[in-house]
């Protein structure tokens, strides 16, 4: 199985670096996808000197990962922000976890586990808080590097056009079609939003954000308080 990475960048030239390096360590990447929301800097120049693919359109996660997506070619496809590192084993993982499966629903979509790099102290544990959320809520964070089976995600009519709470509403459809799970494998991810927001503000952030998600607060609502507005 080949699989293809779609990365959302938007003014991403200090982190891109090393998360394009990681990727094209993993054999099973056979396409890789850089997705721009009007970069400024030298993201572009970036993406093509790794040999990626490099188309640009408006800026949000949603639109740009949808983007990406119609341009996949490989069986699964996974979505990575440009600060996530994935695991040497990442490739070889998703195609075990989308293979088949004796008498049970297909694996159409999955996740990692997540540890902060340098992360404040009070955002100790992110591996173990990662574990938690999922068997709570069966849903990943779209920092968990989320892959999908990309029929399925034709499916369901591609990657949700939203702009913000898109891995959510992705979640929700896929599991429709069939079952989410949680690698044991783990994405190293960077702490740069609490540390230029702070720890406290950012958690009453995205809480407020999943609240307002779960009684259906319009989505463009929901970006604005997300973003302090």
């Amino acid at each position: 199985m080949h699989l293809s990475v779609v990365i959302p960048t938007l003014n991403e030239a200090e982190a891109l670096p090393e998360t394009l390096r990681r990727v094209r360590t993993i054999a099973e990447v056979k396409q890789l996808i850089v997705s721009d929301g009007g970069s400024g800097d030298a993201t572009r120049q970036i993406a093509l000197e790794a040999g990626a693919e490099w188309i640009t359109g408006p800026a949000g996660r949603g639109i740009q990962c949808r983007a990406g997506a119609e341009r996949a070619t490989g069986a699964g496809v996974i979505f990575l922000h440009a600060d996530t590192w994935l695991p040497s084993a990442g490739g070889a993982a998703i195609v075990h976890a989308l293979g088949p499966r004796s008498g049970l629903k297909p694996v159409v979509a999955g996740a990692f586990r997540k540890q902060l790099r340098a992360p404040p102290l009070l955002m100790r544990g992110s591996r173990l808080r990662s574990i938690l959320w999922f068997r709570l809520t069966g849903r990943p964070f779209a920092d968990q590097a989320i892959f999908v089976r990309r029929t399925s995600l034709e499916a369901i009519g591609g990657f949700p056009d939203l702009p913000l709470m898109e891995e959510f509403e992705l979640i929700r459809r896929l599991r429709t079609v069939g079952d989410c799970v949680l690698l044991v494998e783990t994405v190293s991810t960077s702490a740069r939003r609490f540390r230029q927001q702070g720890v406290l503000r950012t958690y009453a952030q995205m809480s407020w954000v999943l609240w307002g998600y779960a009684r259906g607060v319009n989505p463009h609502q929901l970006r604005e308080w997300y973003e302090g507005r």
